[in-house]
């Protein structure tokens, strides 16, 4: 009968080489299904990620007075009015801040121009017309401030100071009561002062404004005097240059200085 040839088992060394060929096997398996899986995972989050809205954004939308029936959803356009600019970016405001600062200035610029213009035009007809009522004024107080008559010379200082101001007239009272009365009294002296008038061929006037602003204006004045005294014989006409300031005041233009040239 042929011999049965009964299978021996390996070697216990085979053995080792198998098993440690087997678990090797089993890991390289074990790691491609990882690796599958964390990509088959990431492949699902990208869109997650993708689908993720902005964190950190806070929509207000006001409500109707008697509240939604279904309230709308936010639109993107309301995130990205609220998206940070790059820094290159230039706002449109920050270009029309320096335009509206130069249009402030300009319109600064004109408003005091034309209130310099204004007071310009309101002081000049001012002016015009204190030289028109000043020269008035002087051409009636010259003959009554330099005349006098020893018969009444109370009653002619008075009349005179009514047209006299400030230190002026202080003035006048002390040199009429100490120097002219106590002369006119003496010699009987009478004094007739008139205001020239003026030449027929256009020569200098008798009366002019020196200068003049709308308080103060220097008067010019032609005067001739008449003077009657126990000193001289017969009359004596004296033609003189009378420079007189006037001043505004409450009862309107008076002299507050008087100079013979």
């Amino acid at each position: 009968m042929p011999k049965t040839t009964t299978g021996r088992a390996p070697a216990p060394g085979t053995r080792r080489i198998m098993t440690a060929a087997a678990r090797a096997a089993a890991k390289r398996a074990e790691r491609g299904h990882r690796e599958a899986g964390a990509a088959t995972a990431g492949d699902e989050e990208s869109p997650r990620r993708a689908e993720r809205p902005r964190a950190g954004r806070t929509v207000l939308v006001e409500a109707p007075k008697h509240g939604w029936d279904d309230p709308p959803e936010p639109s993107p356009a309301s995130f990205e009015e609220d998206a940070p600019q790059e820094p290159g970016e230039a706002r449109p405001g920050g270009r029309r801040r320096p335009l509206t600062l130069l249009l402030a200035v300009l319109l600064v610029l004109g408003l005091v121009a034309l209130a310099a213009l204004g007071w310009q035009y309101r002081d000049g007809r001012l002016t015009e017309t204190a030289r028109a009522e000043a020269l008035a004024a002087a051409r009636k107080a010259a003959p009554i401030v330099l005349s006098y008559d020893y018969r009444r010379l109370d009653k002619d200082f008075s009349r005179a100071r009514v047209h006299l101001t400030g230190d002026f007239r202080d003035e006048y009272g002390k040199t009429t009561k100490t120097v002219v009365a106590p002369t006119a009294q003496k010699y009987h002296g009478v004094v007739k002062a008139t205001v020239a008038a003026p030449g027929s061929s256009g020569g200098t006037p008798a009366a002019s404004v020196v200068s003049a602003s709308p308080d103060k204006v220097v008067v010019l004045l032609f005067v001739n005097q008449v003077t009657e005294s126990t000193q001289v014989s017969g009359a004596r006409v004296d033609q003189n240059r009378v420079r007189m300031t006037m001043d505004r005041t409450g009862d309107g233009w008076k002299v507050s200085a008087l100079d013979a040239l």
